[in-house]
């Protein structure tokens, strides 16, 4: 019998899983000492960030204050903000802010005086401190620091490589609790690859397609969260998902949103002709459109369901379309597309799941649990976000972590890493039921949108535990018998977050921030987050 070559095995300093502004920030600030590869499942570009329209929040204007986006962090957070990461996270904001600047990341200048940042306000902001390129701020950012990755000599690329799972300890059979690297798919060549690292960042963003709507990208699978679970860490206030409240309402746009800034513009929530038409957000808030995104959210839903809509619309109108061209020229040239000419019309909305304010449990240099492992970005839970992320905080944080995890690891000796074994693919066959894994991506996505969405019912959570407990059965024994695929392995990751999000919100007895109960409608004295550990740890 002919043996099969080993699979290629890879040795970097740090191995940086993820590709978006939290990722590439890092290997950037790594690369001058480090050997730095990036591991990313598609394409550089294929993450949430490139997506990202409102901006970056940093106090640069006169008469703002730390103290005051301190303080608007903590009010959007409802109560559950950690103070010191919220304190780094706000400190560290305008020297981000100028560091992606001294890159080359053209941001909107104020037309009234040159060389100076224009400034936008969002919902729960008080202040106008809102960095943006026009309405596409993520992709400026992104197209930035690709170039600047692709340059840079001591950073390696992969894309088109997927995490299987993290190298610990645990799998070594040894004493321990610490992180030597990770298999890797290559999803082009079939072929599972070892990398060996010192240290290893995950960086592969939130888990918004474990929910029907979704703005967020098909990469959006909860990868890196679900490995560390696996590994051993533990995760924190995964109840906590944020639905954007305005996501474009079309049959041929997919997951197309509408930022924030339109509402921190002037644009008016409305309700059709025939459900009364006008305003419906001053009656749900004294904030009106400029309250924070949960509770628009929740407004939203409310009217759609007492008025059996499918959408309801936001109006923007007034505005000039020098205006509308000048700050929003994505958002106006897309709905163009689709027939809606926002200069005229309002553009129909609806909610959709967008951020995942949980995630891994890190300390403010991005370490988790376990030894040698990071996580920053939207995989990380470093208590920034509470139970509501205030706009436009993300993209900063990603920055800041980056910095002070790549601080970390430079502070650190080089470490030695032990030999690690092939991935074992012996014992395995390949997969003739693929569309078994297609229903169960469906159904998983369906049940979570109905069960465990906007609002919540004890008896929800509970069907949809039960449905959870039944997919993983059935994915555990396809993992265990057939080679791996993307498409498993993302299914694998939904579903282990499926089952963290509904056991998070399952222990929550009230209603705090993005999670609402119908059960416990009321808010509990103490706010405390939720943590879950795994089995094993």
């Amino acid at each position: 019998m002919t043996r099969l070559p080993a699979p290629p095995q890879h040795a970097f300093d740090v191995l940086i899983i993820g590709s978006g502004l939290a990722g590439l920030a890092a290997a950037l600030l790594l690369a001058p000492g480090r050997r730095v590869a990036v591991v990313t499942k598609r394409e550089l570009n294929d993450g949430s960030s490139a997506w990202a329209q409102g901006g970056m929040a940093a106090v640069l204007a006169e008469g703002d204050t730390l103290a005051q986006h301190v303080a608007d962090t903590l009010v959007a957070g409802a109560g559950l903000c950690d103070l010191p990461a919220t304190q780094a996270v706000v400190q560290g904001a305008p020297e981000a802010i100028a560091w992606l600047r001294q890159l080359g990341v053209a941001f909107s200048e104020d037309g009234e005086h040159p060389g100076e940042l224009h400034l936008t306000r969002e919902g729960g902001h008080s202040q106008r401190r809102i960095v943006h390129a026009a309405d596409a701020t993520g992709a400026a950012v992104q197209r930035t620091l690709i170039e600047r990755v692709r340059a840079t000599p001591g950073i390696t690329l992969f894309e088109h490589h997927m995490l299987v799972d993290l190298v610990t300890d645990r799998q070594l059979k040894r004493p321990g609790k610490r992180c030597h690297g990770a298999y890797v798919l290559d999803t082009a060549g079939g072929q599972v690859l070892t990398f060996s690292a010192g240290q290893t960042i995950l960086a592969t963003g939130g888990a918004g397609k474990v929910y029907l709507y979704s703005t967020n990208p098909d990469t959006a699978t909860g990868d890196g969260i679900a490995a560390a679970w696996r590994a051993g860490c533990r995760v924190g206030n995964m109840e906590f998902i944020q639905f954007h409240p305005t996501c474009l309402y079309h049959p041929e746009a997919k997951s197309f949103l509408i930022t924030e800034a339109v509402r921190g513009e002037g644009g008016k929530l409305l309700l059709p002709p025939s459900a009364g038409g006008g305003r419906f957000m001053p009656a749900h808030d004294e904030r009106a459109e400029l309250a924070p995104r949960d509770v628009v959210a929740r407004a939203i839903d409310f009217e759609m369901k007492k008025h059996g809509l499918d959408c309801v619309y936001l109006d923007i109108s007034h505005q000039s379309p020098a205006f509308l061209q000048e700050h929003f020229p994505n958002i106006l040239k897309r709905c163009l597309e689709l027939g809606i000419d926002i200069t005229r019309q309002p553009i129909p909305v609806v909610p959709a799941a967008h951020y995942t304010c949980g995630g891994v449990l890190t300390d403010l240099q991005g370490r988790s649990d376990v030894a040698g492992l990071y996580a920053i970005g939207e995989t990380a839970c470093t208590g920034l976000h509470g139970a509501n992320r205030l706009a436009s905080n993300s993209l900063v944080e990603c920055v800041v972590l980056a910095r002070a995890a790549a601080t970390a690891i430079e502070a650190e000796a080089t470490a030695e890493t032990p030999a690690l074994p092939a991935w074992d693919e012996s014992q395995v066959t390949d997969a003739d039921e693929a569309v078994v894994i297609s229903h169960n991506w469906d159904e998983l996505r369906r049940f979570m949108w109905n069960y465990v969405g906007i609002v919540r019912t004890t008896k929800r959570l509970e069907r949809a535990a039960h449905r959870i407990a039944l997919l993983d059965a059935e994915i555990q024994e396809f993992y265990a018998n057939f080679r791996v695929t993307r498409d498993l392995l993302e299914l694998r990751n939904l579903v282990q977050v499926a089952d963290l999000i509904v056991r998070s919100a399952h222990g929550r007895h009230e209603s705090r921030g993005l999670h609402f109960s119908r059960d416990y409608p009321g808010i509990a004295e103490q706010a405390v987050p939720t943590v879950l550990v795994p089995p094993g740890s």
